[in-house]
């Protein structure tokens, strides 16, 4: 037998290296980790004294009538460092978003293969783009000494400028300590690494959207248009190989921002294409810096983190357990009434969520076990869940419509009242099918043998669990839609609300706490890293001509103006069966602001809503997005779902529960797009 290798030994040759992989490195990798954990645990709490900053701004102006504008900036300022150093922390968790449809079937060895291949070819040169031009950006600031444009703003703006290249020093660290992780376990040769499907898998795809990829360019005839059909379909193609979807992102931008700059120069006419006049290259690229400071310094997108923290407290508070409990009891007789109470459960935490995640996985692990002891039918109970717990991405207060009505440069306010119809909706269409299916069907809901009859005691019980939560709602709802507070300022008197009901509820710790930050810390992070790369790559797409590639392939419909609205939602529709709400939202939502604006909708605004063409639009769209959580085979609300199943309950019966529901949200799309009153009429008589 060879002897050991002791890490002092000097490794000589590549196959002993191979059989004996240096631990130092791997501690190396460790330490690394630790560093970026250690300073994001620090920086999370950030969102304490984001909390504390708006409520003291509320609280100022209304009960001393004083206003400081610096308040307004230290907002953006704690939400621009929390999202900044956040990514970097999400990055040594892997919390980041990525398509598991085939990712999830492939070996260990493969996916770290896959990871090795993303951080060199994708990530590394993103890095390297926003730490050189971030510097040179923040020096610049540094050397005029830049502060506030407001006179009475905080002083030293630079500071937050340098907050750029810093972070992605930390995610380059954060990308080194995984690079070395995946270089180290392929090396040290691990048998149960191999389980699971090979590479081949993944090459067979993109092969295949290679293929498609260039049959569509015949299709077009500009060198320009061909580059943006393969742009995009190169990003989609990318995403199944499971691969971080922010980073995929910005890695495409950047790599056919060096496409273009050679078609520019001439360097690719051995193609047979013509040479292009992009005006791409590194400089105007390094562009995206100045949108990069835009989005971490954006008084709207301070919501989102208050938002998310708001929901993931009240999922602490128990505040569902309390309702399930109570509604069971009120429910206990009524035919389907476990399916009942799960989705007004459904709704109530929607309109004090939005976060999807947290939601179908609470609905389901408090829910699914009493359906299947109730002999309920596996694919209504699935259906249920899955279903009732999308409806936070659409009712208000919801992160979506916040990250919407930035894109669309449209009033967030807006959107919330005009989102209060449509979710009420297709929540009374869920709970009318169910209570219809159990009546003609009584075999897929039966009632539970020894349930008794509500009682006063029951109605007290759902009376002191709901009447809290509903305040809550009411506060927040209730000061944005009579304009006393902007949606920032009740995201954060929301955040402060839900807070105060976990320690009325006697459920809050000091544990607790902790992990409601590092979920919004994580949480805020990856949809703030999805952000940067779809800056990187909406700049590119725009620069290669793709806002009117697709303006003009649109309009060559000539379908008319409710035609297109009918067209633009199903290219929405079917988006959503690959990408997620957070990249439509972000790549391709704000490509079809000057479409909807030349169509000349007629729509009433009630001479209260500047653009409630646009409105309305935003809300179908809203309203479709819904349908992708629960659409194979990228629907994310069935994989949180299946990770908190019964052992008895299989992925078919999810896909077969959900199809009667994606039915019943196409059902109130189009009622939506039928009576377009029913968005625009609230935000009219709230103004």
């Amino acid at each position: 037998m060879a002897a050991q290798k002791t890490p002092q030994d000097p490794v000589e040759t590549f196959e002993e290296l191979l059989e004996h992989p240096d631990p130092d490195k791997q501690a190396l990798a460790g330490g690394i980790e630790k560093f970026v954990k250690i300073v994001g645990h620090v920086v999370m709490w950030a969102n304490i004294l984001l909390i504390a900053a708006i409520v003291s701004q509320v609280s100022m102006r209304y009960a001393l009538r004083w206003n400081f504008p610096k308040l307004d900036e230290i907002q953006w300022h704690f939400y621009g460092l929390v999202t900044m150093i956040g990514i970097s922390y999400a990055m040594v968790t892997d919390s980041h978003v990525r398509v598991d449809l085939l990712h999830m079937q492939l070996s260990r060895r493969a996916r770290r293969i896959i990871e090795i291949v993303g951080i060199l070819t994708l990530l590394t040169p993103f890095i390297y783009l926003m730490i050189d031009q971030g510097y040179d950006y923040f020096y610049e600031s540094f050397r005029v000494g830049e502060s506030s444009d407001s006179p009475t703003g905080l002083p030293a703006r630079w500071a937050l400028k340098a907050v750029i290249p810093i972070s992605f020093v930390l995610l380059a660290l954060a990308a080194l300590a995984r690079l070395i992780h995946d270089v180290h376990a392929l090396f040290a040769g691990n048998a149960s690494e191999r389980e699971g499907k090979g590479l081949r898998l993944i090459l067979l795809a993109l092969f295949s959207f290679a293929v498609v990829a260039t049959a569509l360019t015949f299709l077009v005839e500009t060198t320009e248009e061909k580059l943006v059909v393969v742009m995009f379909l190169t990003f989609i193609g990318l995403l199944f190989t499971g691969y971080p979807v922010a980073w995929t992102l910005a890695g495409v931008g950047v790599a056919f921002c060096g496409l273009a700059y050679l078609f520019d120069n001439d360097l690719m006419l051995w193609t047979g294409l013509e040479g292009t006049l992009t005006g791409l290259d590194y400089l105007t690229l390094g562009a995206t810096v100045n949108r990069v400071y835009a989005t971490m310094s954006n008084a709207v997108l301070v919501a989102l983190p208050m938002f998310i923290f708001m929901g993931l407290m009240l999922d602490e508070s128990g505040v569902a357990e309390r309702l399930m409990t109570s509604m069971q009891r009120l429910f206990g007789k009524t035919r389907g009434g476990l399916a009942i109470t799960v989705t007004m459960i459904g709704i109530i935490l929607a309109a004090s969520t939005g976060i999807i995640g947290a939601s179908v996985v609470l609905l389901g692990v408090l829910s699914l076990p009493s359906m299947v002891q109730q002999n309920y039918s596996k694919t209504l109970a699935t259906g249920v869940v899955a279903a009732s717990g999308t409806l936070g991405i659409l009712i208000p207060p919801s992160i979506m419509l916040v990250i919407m009505a930035d894109q669309m440069a449209l009033s967030v306010g807006d959107l919330f009242m005009g989102a209060v119809f449509p979710g009420v909706i297709i929540g009374g269409l869920y709970l009318t099918y169910i209570f219809v299916i159990s009546l003609v069907n009584p075999k897929v809901a039966p009632v539970p043998d020894g349930a008794k009859s509500p009682d006063w005691a029951a109605v007290k019980d759902v009376m002191i669990a709901v009447l809290p939560t509903l305040g809550l709602i009411l506060a927040v709802l209730g000061s944005i839609f009579a304009g006393i507070t902007t949606p920032t300022e009740a995201s954060g008197v929301g955040a402060l609300g839900a807070t105060v009901l976990a320690l009325g509820y006697r459920k809050l710790t000091f544990q607790k706490l902790k992990n409601v930050l590092i979920s919004t810390f994580n949480t805020t992070a990856y949809i703030f890293a999805i952000f940067l790369g779809a800056t990187v790559f909406s700049y590119v797409l725009r620069e290669l001509g793709g806002d009117a590639l697709i303006e003009e392939t649109v309009s060559a419909t000539g379908f008319g103006a409710t035609g297109t609205v009918m067209f633009i939602l199903f290219i929405v529709f079917l988006l959503g069966f690959v990408l997620d709400w957070i990249e439509i939202t972000l790549i391709v939502l704000p490509l079809m602001r000057p479409i909807v604006n030349g169509l000349g909708l007629d729509v009433p605004g009630f001479d209260a809503i500047d653009e409630p063409a646009l409105v309305w639009f935003v809300i179908l769209v809203a309203v479709t997005l819904q349908t992708s959580f629960l659409t194979p085979p990228v629907g994310f609300a069935l994989f949180y779902l299946k990770g908190v199943c019964p052992p008895e309950i299989k992925l078919m019966h999810i896909y077969k529960g959900v199809v009667p529901f994606v039915l019943l949200q196409l059902t109130g799309l189009a009622i939506v797009f039928l009576f377009p009153w029913l968005v625009t009429w609230l935000p009219s008589v709230a103004y």
